[in-house]
């Protein structure tokens, strides 16, 4: 960059300060969109002080960049050995009495300066023990801080060889000599590197030994600051890379001992280097510290070995099986991820294991992969709630278990039943649903609250037993230690007593031929994880939660020993013997059936090829383009072959209705790389190349060398046969990005329909396929990682326990993605055929147990039927709505504006086309209130890319949509020269389309996107590949730092929109302005808006001045508060509520402006509007009085109504006094 900033002070600011600055130069601007922030990089040539730079900021923020929330100037002292030892001289006393009072040490010391960085370099062991006691690191990185907000790294080294070091064993590596370091507290520094006194450099350590083995292992809870070394050891569960400024890199490893974490560090000159992972386990020794960056205790690293898991094993030669098992997917009660139970009993060696969750199957489809992938045996059942008639009697639990196909689908009919017809606080069966539907389904006893225990434990007769236990097909006793609670809450005796309840049933079973299993009841792992249910238990309110009962997932020895009480071979029996016995009843199933079952419309095939010949033919002519033809064929073939027909002819139909109906549809997704899908109206995205097209003689011209983006790109031009103005139509886009290169991949058509239009278009799926075969999509909500974290830290803060931060992110990873509820997708539809029953697939349910809510969902997550039932994503969306109010006060077709069209093209790179100036709005580009484009974030990438093309806002529209594919990645990329906007990725499309002209087969190209746009980065292989064909280095780290990519598709449909809307903005700016503010009636500050232009932008100011402070309320009314600032700049004026020509809801164009509707009025709600409407009719009000009887206004809507002007020059009363 290197910009004169003292010149730029002289021309923007004042000559004063440029004295001050004299010869700074900003190297580097750094932009945080999200804060509003802007961090001037600035190289200076001497000292300044704190208070020069922030003001400086100050100034600077304040009257040449109001428009940003915060500036900050972080200074780079040039000859900084010189200057650095020239403020130690000049403040050698202040610094000798701030730091070292009643000592003689300040003189004792060597003090080494190097660029960027002061060495404390002392002899005695005194002095250095000293500096680390009072913390003098710390506060003088601190002072230079405060005083110049100069960034420093303030090293301690001490000399002398100390006697406790000893030399390191084979595979233990060091970052370098026993060092002490600290960093300065700015929380915008990067950190520094960890040193050696000559060059910074990591090293690995020769082969040598007995450095870890000699040494105590200390807990990591006992750790504490100024050990000089310690050594630790447990499991990494967390790591972080951080690149420094000198090319080096710190790697951060979070290891826990599950008595705390404590975060180590490790600096390396090469990530391969670094041989530590997630999930590893080692022992660490280095010094422990406080460090100012991370604000907790840090070890530094200065070796380490790898050791073995220190995880518990079955050993036992016959291996038990779990049949009793809860996931997070029991509600706010189990703490074991499906996939890591299923995992653990494999690894154990155990030939099965059951999830029986709380009342649902929710976890069936993550257990059935992970079961899968593990090569065991899953069993699926369900712990229901039983009563015998009335759902609102206290329930018995019982247990579940599908034998085969048929007992899963009895299974989710029972669940459906539960949610469905007998929730009362929680899902419940009753006895007679369960007996109609018993086929397939193993009964058990379940736990202590299940009926049996409970009739043993309560003293019934031997009758009433025997009845109660015929009932069932087996029954279940558990460890000691899961019903000690009873013993507390006076229920049993003593343990004594549980035994005999156990023993009893245990001779039940005898007696009756049933088998009798020991279960666990697993609600956790591993017994250290106890902690993560006491702490969603205490923050629901349980009393108990600090007294947790061991539900951990037991070995076969652990269960053994737990029943040893009822004998050896009893123990063996009930542990081993018939848990085999019950598993061997199960057969082998799958919770959904394999295989893709879309629903049926008799003749969906031949409907949609003779839909799309016919419209080909009808825009490319009889002799169409070969290119055009093959495409269709080949899509065709694709859609037919695979059962694919009946999603588009459903979403032709769709489309179809909602256009018969006044709407647009705008696709959304990857749909817009079918040209099938466009010549059946499914979306307006061409997918061909770049092309013109005559109307009229049907000639065509293809451009597919990529000279040009796109077809809205292309010059106008003539047709060279007949004279008539050429069409450009063809975006680029490959069909495969859609369908993937067999053809095979599910389609997912997501259409934007017009919010006001919805509700309908989900009726017309009913009215097509029977409201009993369609379903909302169902979602899970879970813990989120933020409401974790406030979780622990209100469990520590009433239980007045201090936690790090690095050990509250554990504990609150342990709880994240437990089920809090469920929900519903915005749009999504479940479509099932009418040969199939939605309980070969899940069960259903009112999204949040809400049997109000008037839609029944999917009980599983959508995600996990998409492959086997079709979902139709039906969303509603503000764009429609806008297009289709447009249209009506303009008499406008949307559809007919060219998106080539030049005007509108240039307010996405200036303000010109709408005849203001830049600083009459605080923008360079005039995309307020354009959909996708509006927001601060789009529109500085706006200003720095400066778009001139249709293709370029396609290329913005991904960058901006994506995540890390703009921010530290394509930004830098451009910034600094490496690549342009047309060559940096933008949407997944891009990168399957430059491997495969880079050399790369089709197949592993199309995998490549997959992976990148989906967050999972490359492999080794992968980038190996790359390589070997030409891929530039910068491409493949660009790849690996994508989170999420958006299909170019969808990003085509979005600017179409957006483009469409611009034009308006651009030629009908009253139309405009009404339609925005219509949608956002509710949002309107009237008061602020209507006293005039600089009214609005004060209170821009205010707004943005409190930055993150801001509330909610004021954050949705910035937007607002643009757009009409912008409209008074054009010369758009607003005028007040009139209670005879004002609308409800909706902004008019009125006079030289606009006219609010009664809505934009504060609590003037919906009703109250349209009563003042109806009343208006019935003729002129004589009085208040009269308007308030008429309309039937509450008071507070009068008194808003009489701020606001509406009664001006009306009488108070109707009736008149007459005086003598």
């Amino acid at each position: 960059m290197n910009r004169r900033f003292d010149q730029f002070l002289a021309d923007n600011l004042d000559r004063r300060y440029a004295k001050l600055w004299e010869g700074a130069v900003i190297s580097r601007l750094e932009v945080c969109h999200k804060n509003r922030l802007w961090r001037l990089h600035v190289n200076i040539n001497k000292p300044l002080t704190a208070e020069i730079i922030n003001e400086t900021a100050s100034q600077l923020n304040r009257k040449v960049f109001p428009f940003l929330d915060n500036i900050q100037i972080i200074p780079y002292l040039n000859y900084f050995e010189k200057n650095v030892k020239n403020i130690l001289a000049f403040r050698a006393r202040e610094l000798e009495q701030d730091f070292f009072a009643g000592t003689d040490f300040y003189n004792r010391i060597s003090w080494q300066v190097e660029e960027g960085r002061i060495d404390l370099v002392v002899e005695e062991e005194k002095v250095y023990d000293y500096i680390i006691k009072n913390q003098v690191l710390n506060r003088l990185s601190a002072w230079f801080w405060h005083h110049y907000l100069l960034r420093l790294l303030v090293r301690v080294i001490f000399t002398h060889n100390s006697k406790n070091i000893s030399s390191l064993p084979d595979k233990v590596f060091t970052a370098g000599e026993v060092e002490i370091l600290d960093f300065n507290p700015s929380p915008a520094l990067k950190e520094a590197a960890f040193t050696n006194k000559e060059k910074p450099r990591g090293r690995r350590l020769k082969k040598k030994n007995n450095l870890l083995e000699t040494d105590n292992v200390i807990k990591v809870c006992e750790l504490e600051e100024g050990l000089k070394r310690a050594v630790v050891q447990g499991e990494i569960w967390n790591k972080e890379v951080t690149s420094l400024r000198d090319g080096r890199y710190v790697v951060t490893y979070w290891l826990t001992d599950h008595t705390d974490t404590i975060l180590i560090k490790y600096f390396v000159d090469d990530l391969e280097e670094d041989e530590i992972n997630t999930g590893d386990w080692i022992k660490a020794c280095g010094g422990v510290r406080y460090d100012n960056f991370a604000r907790e205790l840090v070890l530094f690293l200065e070796g380490y070995q790898k050791i073995e898991p220190q995880r518990r094993r079955d050993c036992c030669q016959e291996k038990r099986i779990e049949l009793h098992a809860h996931t997070k997917m029991s509600a706010m009660d189990g703490l074991v991820e499906a996939s890591e139970l299923v995992a653990r009993a494999a690894s154990w060696g155990h030939a099965a294991i059951a999830i029986t969750d709380h009342g649902c199957v929710q976890a069936y489809p993550e257990a059935w992969h992970a079961a899968e992938k593990h090569k065991i045996k899953l069993i699926y059942g369900v712990e229901g709630y039983l009563v015998e008639n009335d759902k609102k009697e206290k329930p018995y639990h019982i247990v579940l278990l599908a034998c085969n196909r048929t007992g899963i689908k009895n299974i989710y009919k029972l669940v459906s039943k539960s949610y469905l017809e007998n929730f009362y606080r929680k899902p419940k069966i009753l006895r007679a649903d369960l007996i109609a539907h018993r086929e397939g389904i193993l009964v058990g006893t379940a736990c202590e609250a299940g009926e049996l225990f409970t009739a043993v434990r309560n003293g019934a007769s031997e009758d009433k037993i025997l009845e109660i236990a015929s009932f069932y097909d087996y029954f279940e006793i558990q460890p000691l230690k899961n019903n000690e609670f009873m013993i507390k809450n006076g229920w049993v005796e003593n343990e004594e007593r549980i035994k005999e309840i156990n023993r009893f049933i245990y001779e039940l079973g005898k007696r009756l031929g049933k088998p009798v299993v020991a279960t666990g009841d697993v609600h956790f792992l591993d017994p250290e994880d106890e902690v993560f249910r006491r702490i969603i238990q205490a923050g629901q309110g349980y009393a108990d939660a600090e007294a947790q009962a061991p539900l951990y997932f037991k070995t076969t020895e652990e269960m053994l020993e737990e029943f040893s009480y009822l004998g050896e071979e009893e123990a063996k029996e009930v542990v081993i013997y018939n848990t085999h016995k019950v598993a061997g009843m199960v057969e082998d199933v799958k919770p959904v059936l394999d295989g893709f079952y879309p629903p049926k419309i008799e003749g969906a095939e031949q409907e949609i090829i003779n839909l799309t010949w016919n419209v080909a033919r009808d825009k490319y002519g009889e002799n169409m383009p070969p290119m055009v033809e093959e495409r269709i064929k080949r899509e065709l073939d694709a859609i037919i072959n695979n059962g694919f027909s009946v999603l588009y002819l459903i979403a032709h139909k769709l489309v179809k209705k909602s256009n018969e109906d006044g709407y647009l549809v705008g696709s959304r997704g990857s749909v817009g790389s079918s040209l099938v899908a466009y010549f059946c109206g499914i979306t307006e995205v061409n997918p061909l190349p770049p092309h013109y097209l005559c109307p009229q003689c049907k000639y065509s011209e293809f451009i597919a060398d990529g000279s040009v983006g796109c077809g809205a790109d292309l010059e106008d031009k003539l047709c060279p046969r007949c004279g008539e103005e050429l069409s450009k139509n063809g975006f680029d886009i490959p069909f495969e990005t859609f369908l993937g290169f067999e053809g095979d991949k599910v389609p997912d058509i997501d259409l934007n329909f017009s919010g006001d239009y919805q509700s309908r278009a989900h009726q017309y799926v009913e009215e097509i396929f029977g409201k009993e075969n369609v379903f909302r999509a169902g979602t899970i909500s879970t813990i989120a990682e933020k409401t974790a974290y406030g979780f622990v830290k209100k469990y520590a803060e009433d239980n007045d326990i201090f936690l790090k931060n690095s050990e509250i992110l554990r504990l609150a990873r342990g709880i994240t993605g437990v089920k809090r509820t469920t929900g519903q997708h915005p749009g999504g539809m479940i479509v099932v055929p009418h040969d199939k029953s939605i309980f070969e697939f899940t069960p259903i349910q009112y999204p949040a147990d809400n049997q109000e809510a008037g839609v029944i969902t999917t009980h599983f997550d959508y995600h996990a039927i998409d492959a086997q039932l079709v979902k139709l994503d039906i969303l509603g969306h503000d764009d429609p709505t806008v297009i289709r109010e447009l249209e009506e006060l303009t008499g406008v077709n949307a559809r007919s504006i060219s998106l080539s069209e030049k005007e509108t093209m240039r307010i996405f790179s200036s303000v010109e086309p709408l005849g203001i100036k830049p600083e009459d709005i605080g923008s360079k580009v005039g995309t307020f209130g354009i959909p996708e484009f509006g927001t601060r974030f789009v529109r500085q990438m706006l200003e720095e890319t400066r778009p001139t093309s249709f293709s370029e806002l396609v290329r913005i529209s991904g960058l901006s949509h994506g995540t890390d594919v703009w921010l530290n990645n394509a930004q830098d990329l451009i910034q600094k020269g490496i690549a342009t906007l047309s060559e940096v990725i933008c949407t997944r499309d891009d990168i399957m389309v430059f491997l495969i002209y880079k050399g790369l087969d089709k197949k592993r190209a199309f995998k490549i996107m997959e992976q990148v746009r989906k967050g999972k980065g490359l492999n080794p292989e992968d980038e190996e590949l790359m390589r070997q064909h030409g891929v530039p280095e910068w491409y493949i780290e660009s790849c690996k730092k994508i989170k999420y990519m958006f299909p170019k598709a969808h990003a085509v449909a979005y600017v179409t929109m957006a483009f469409r809307i611009a034009y308006f903005k651009v030629y009908y700016p009253k139309e405009f302005y009404a339609s925005f503010f219509s949608i956002r009636a509710e949002d309107f500050e009237a008061d602020t808006i209507l006293k005039g232009y600089d009214a609005v932008r004060r209170r821009i100011e205010e707004i943005e001045r409190m930055g993150n402070a801001a509330s909610q309320k004021d954050k949705k009314l910035l937007p607002v508060l643009e757009l009409a600032m912008e409209a008074y700049a054009r010369g758009i004026k607003f005028y007040p509520v009139d209670i005879y020509v004002s609308d409800a809801s909706k902004f008019k164009v009125y006079k030289d402006g606009l006219i609010l509707p009664f809505s934009a009025l504060p609590n003037v709600g919906e009703a109250a509007a349209q009563g003042v409407l109806e009343a208006r009719k019935e003729g002129k009000f004589i009085s208040i009085e009269d308007f308030q009887l008429r309309t039937k206004l509450n008071k507070t809507a009068m008194e808003i109504l009489k701020q606001h002007g509406c009664f001006k020059g009306m009488p108070e009363s109707s009736q008149m006094t007459l005086f003598a």
